[in-house]
């Protein structure tokens, strides 16, 4: 019989920046990797990120962190979740392998240190303008964005949920 109080297996796959190198040893390659801020989970994020873990071995994603999404202007009382409980939502996630956080506007230092073999973005980027995208092919990565599905969308998520209110 297990233990009713033992914590979910899925939140060994939360790991702080600083403590990377030996959970990223121990996956699968090829690493895709995307980010995001992953504020109020719906069906748009679940397909992109199945999507994404399709194209490699392993999906690690990185969240911003409350501060770095607060900087994203997406209004002053987001994200509506913390890092830390988007992060274990995400954890729990099949797709997904590891999880970890940065706290710059964008991930490229991370990028940098994880060394992905595929970086995955949403649809409405332009890979080919990302400083990201160049950092990844100089180790020979690639860079894909992948469409949106259509009709989802957070920012009108939390508007609906507002209006209703």
């Amino acid at each position: 019989m297990t233990d009713i109080a033992q914590a979910p297996a899925f939140l060994s796959k939360i790991h702080a920046r600083q403590t990377l190198a030996q959970p990223l040893a121990g996956l699968p390659r090829p690493w895709v990797f995307t980010n995001g801020v992953f504020d109020v989970l719906h069906r748009g994020h679940v397909e992109y990120l199945a999507r994404a873990r399709a194209l490699g071995a392993s999906l690690i994603v990185a969240l911003n962190t409350d501060a770095s999404a607060r900087r994203l202007g997406k209004g002053p009382d987001r994200p509506l979740n913390r890092d830390t409980d988007r992060a274990i939502v995400m954890a729990a996630l099949e797709a997904v392998s590891l999880v970890t956080w940065f706290d710059e506007d964008t991930p490229l230092e991370l990028i940098g240190e994880i060394r992905p073999d595929l970086i995955v973005k949403g649809g409405d980027y332009d890979m080919q303008t990302l400083p990201e995208t160049a950092l990844v092919q100089s180790w020979g990565g690639r860079a894909l964005a992948l469409p949106f599905v259509s009709g989802f969308s957070t920012t009108r998520l939390v508007e609906k949920i507002r209006a209703a209110a």
